[in-house]
């Protein structure tokens, strides 16, 4: 029999994280949502902490029977999902604001060398992918790197990059040979200051405002050749796209996870203004006997639990060393969906209260939206999901 119930040390962190949410980000969290580019002090706390690790490699005890299966472990990708759902309760923008937990750290533990990880692993890293003309299709970038001696030479634009003023170093994306498509990208370490490499703008965006975002401008800038991310060899035929794609099964559930948090304090606060008015939430009801609005609440809780499932069965694959390009997939469909609908039913059902600022209710509808869209849309998703259940390849669906 499948055992779902959460384990101790989950529990654990869950219970702590979601203390840290309600104690530090949920009060400010309409500060920050007003003052865009205001850098959140309250997050101090954090530097210096290991948000974004690596498991240290395991000394090897012995040959493995033919028939012997890998033990399931307690592993740091499920500890991150339950993190990050309770920080996102708190709020969404703050956590994105966290120092040293950028995407671009996620980057890193992902595929780095040792000497990277000893050089870059305690920085704050943002990832620059998105180009004005490449959004959801990571493999059409544009922006290039050119190997002179002992240092790349990058030029291009990269927008939309999530802490692009107050990150120390960024990861970009570049490609090394246009003729060779996707398998010519490649992932750059830029540290901030290096001529060449400059901050262009910062937006102003529709939620997770306490999050900065910008454009990076890179005009021949020059970085040493060591800061090819992952292996300083290159090997066309091997390496690049493939490689650096492997983040994505990292961070697509963690991106999930955000969704699942903020839909669930929006449940949360419809569940509480409900109950202030007499409203009743009775599950013993047969589905014929119950209101609508009775109906749509018991729907929006059957998906967000679907929703966090799918986030810890891609996480636990992780952790334990299995594929999950399918299951990460599916778990950033389904969250990036259902979360933006959860939010925005419950400031339907919540009436003045959910579209007052009084409230955060309209905060989390505004926040929940960007979860469908970067880290790859809905739409890609869907397309990576019906790709692996077919056995097709990129080429055969499009």
């Amino acid at each position: 029999m499948v055992n779902i119930e959460t384990p101790d040390y989950l529990n654990t962190i869950k219970n702590s994280m979601n203390g840290i949410a309600k104690g530090i980000l949920r009060p400010v969290a309409r500060k920050y949502d007003e003052n865009e580019h205001e850098y959140p002090k309250e997050l101090d706390m954090f530097r210096g902490m290991p948000i974004m690790s690596r498991p240290k490699k395991k000394k090897d005890g012995g040959e493995k029977k033919p028939d012997e299966k890998p033990k399931p472990k307690r592993g740091a990708n499920l500890s991150q999902v339950v993190t990050i759902e309770e920080m996102c309760w708190g709020d969404a923008g703050l956590l994105l604001s966290i120092p040293n937990a950028g995407l671009g750290n996620a980057a890193i533990a992902a595929v780095a060398t040792d000497e990277q990880m000893e050089k870059y692993g305690k920085k704050w890293a943002a990832m620059a992918i998105t180009e004005p003309g490449s959004g959801s299709d990571s493999g059409s970038i544009t922006t290039t790197a050119k190997l002179e001696g002992d240092e790349w030479v990058l030029n291009g634009e990269k927008i939309f990059v999530t802490c692009a003023e107050r990150c120390d170093v960024v990861v970009v994306w570049a490609t090394i040979d246009k003729k060779a498509g996707k398998s010519g990208i490649k992932s750059f370490i830029v540290e901030k200051g290096t001529p060449g490499f400059k901050l262009e703008k910062l937006e102003h965006k529709l939620g997770i405002r306490a999050s900065d975002t910008g454009t990076f401008v890179l005009d021949n800038c020059r970085i040493p050749k060591t800061n090819l991310l992952g292996s300083a060899e290159v090997k066309t035929e091997t390496e690049g796209f493939k490689g650096v794609m492997k983040t994505f099964d990292n961070t697509r559930p963690l991106v999930a996870s955000m969704a699942t948090g903020i839909a669930r304090a929006a449940i949360d606060f419809t569940r509480e203004k409900l109950q202030e008015n007499g409203f009743v939430l009775d599950y013993s009801k047969n589905l014929n006997n119950m209101s609508s609005l009775e109906k749509e609440f018991y729907m929006m809780e059957a998906h967000l639990e679907a929703m966090r499932l799918l986030v810890w069965r891609a996480a636990w694959m992780a952790d334990n060393e299995q594929f999950n390009n399918l299951e990460a997939s599916m778990s950033k469909a389904k969250a990036g969906k259902y979360g933006t609908m959860i939010t925005q039913k419950c400031c339907e059902l919540l009436g003045p209260l959910g579209f007052s600022c009084e409230h955060l209710a309209e905060k989390w509808m505004r926040d929940s939206k960007i979860m469908d869209i970067f880290e790859g849309t809905g739409q890609i998703q869907h397309l990576i999901v019906a790709r692996n259940v077919l056995g097709l390849s990129s080429k055969d669906l499009k």
